[in-house]
């Protein structure tokens, strides 16, 4: 069977981006993205001078790829998480959710806009969703909609993914484990 999937966010767990702009956290590394090769530069936000600084955690990726999931950006950066990201945290290159048409688009039920397309990708499977922005709508409609388990991971984007957080997706992932070997 196949391992469960991972969605990765990147603002808010793996660049504590709401940190005390004055101090980056202990463990972390300061990208400088040009805006014009930054994801936030693709027409729908005005034009900065400044480069996005992103604070990334070098030890993140190793911790990851041994939380026993399939990895896959789930983020505004899509595939720019590849370029930028995944060399800095010490991941490979990653599938990426391609948003497409609803990128940052609002929904009048409340659910987030990512919420659909991740359940739409991920088809069935066993899932977990790390992010700074899920609601309780979203995980009504996760449950609604699709078929397998799912975590929904709230990640607090002053602080970013932290111990507690990985032990939480190695418990889920875990419990993926037991359940087949049971069932």
């Amino acid at each position: 069977m196949n391992r469960p999937l991972l969605f990765l966010d990147v603002d808010g767990p793996l660049n504590p981006y709401a940190a005390q702009p004055e101090r980056r956290p202990d463990g972390y590394t300061t990208l400088r993205v040009p805006r014009n090769d930054a994801h936030e530069n693709d027409g729908r936000f005005p034009r900065r001078r400044r480069p996005l600084r992103v604070w990334l955690n070098p030890e993140h990726g190793r911790t990851l790829l041994r939380l026993g999931f399939e990895l896959c950006w789930a983020t505004t950066w899509m595939g720019d998480a590849n370029r930028w990201i995944a060399p800095v945290v010490g991941l490979p290159a990653l599938p990426f959710v391609d948003f497409g048409d609803v990128l940052l688009q609002e929904r009048p039920d409340g659910v987030h806009w990512k919420t659909g397309p991740l359940v739409d990708y991920a088809d069935g499977r066993p899932f977990a969703w790390v992010d700074d922005e899920q609601s309780e709508r979203d995980q009504t409609y996760v449950t609604a909609h699709h078929q397998g388990p799912a975590l929904l991971h709230h990640v607090n984007p002053r602080i970013g993914l932290r111990e507690n957080d990985f032990r939480t997706l190695a418990g889920f992932a875990g419990s993926l484990d037991a359940s087949r070997t049971t069932g």
